[in-house]
């Protein structure tokens, strides 16, 4: 019973530690965010120091309704059928962007923290 015990603890120990692991490796080491089209960076925004906004972006008719808050960033509307952008929520991991296929937008956090321009 003891012995049982005893691997259930390490077991637990042992899966926090994955999941701990999988976070840090996963969490953003910039603030700064890039907002692309096909590759073409549109915008690049350093959140530490971004007002609180919103703005949108057309491609071809459509617009994705992009929010800037408390230091976060998100999709909050979008004229895509599926929506997948704006379910994603707000950009947390630099592992996940927020992406809008049918506008051919991405949101991600930027490689190299040095900012190119700030959005207005």
């Amino acid at each position: 019973m003891k012995n049982k015990v005893l691997i259930i603890i390490a077991a637990v120990i042992f899966a926090l530690g994955i999941v701990g692991s999988i976070f840090v490796i996963n969490s953003p080491k910039t603030d700064t965010v890039v907002i692309k089209r096909d590759d073409k960076i549109l915008y690049t925004i350093d959140l530490r120091t971004a007002t609180d906004r919103t703005f949108d972006i057309e491609f071809r008719g459509s617009v994705n309704t992009v929010e800037i808050k408390d230091g976060r960033i998100r999709v909050k509307e979008a004229d895509c059928p599926d929506k997948v952008c704006v379910k994603t929520g707000w950009l947390s991991s630099s592992a996940i962007p927020i992406v809008c296929l049918p506008n051919h937008l991405v949101i991600e956090f930027k490689e190299n923290a040095e900012v190119d321009a700030v959005a207005k």
